[in-house]
């Protein structure tokens, strides 16, 4: 075996090993900008949030919308569409989640992380247009499946 084809396995060896799931990477455009998923907040209305104790009402009324308007994309245990959304409150801030919920297409065009996920997943998050508050009440059902 010659060098040059024992650092050719070598070299695809470690390229296979890792995790293929872009959520499990952090984020880095052309240009080497990294992204840290938990520090992200996104683009759009949503600057800060306090979770706090989560509020039961909300989350049945944030499983009913997400429902009628996410679930044709989304599943919360598989990949579909969409991401998964198990446990997303552990990949994303809260105000990264509700400025995707209510300006998907600014996040497409502007977030490294949604523009990430575009390409992963080729296919643009439709704006359902849920309001700020229907997309914490979505917030909160989220915070349950994990």
């Amino acid at each position: 075996m010659t060098k040059i084809t024992k650092i050719f396995i070598v070299t695809i060896i470690i390229a296979s090993c890792g995790s293929d799931n872009i959520e499990d990477k952090v984020i880095s455009d052309p240009v080497n900008v990294v992204v840290d998923p938990m520090t992200d907040k996104g683009i759009g209305p949503i600057v800060s949030i306090n979770l706090g104790d989560i509020n039961s009402k909300s989350v049945e009324e944030g499983k009913k919308i997400f429902k009628s308007k996410c679930s044709a994309c989304h599943k919360i245990e598989k990949r579909y569409i969409g991401p998964a959304l198990k446990g997303i409150i552990n990949r994303r801030t809260p105000e990264w989640i509700m400025n995707m919920i209510m300006n998907p297409e600014e996040m497409l065009v502007k977030n490294e992380i949604a523009k990430q996920l575009l390409i992963e997943y080729s296919a643009p998050m439709a704006n359902q247009g849920i309001n700020e508050e229907d997309a914490r009440k979505i917030l909160e059902f989220l915070r349950t499946e994990n």
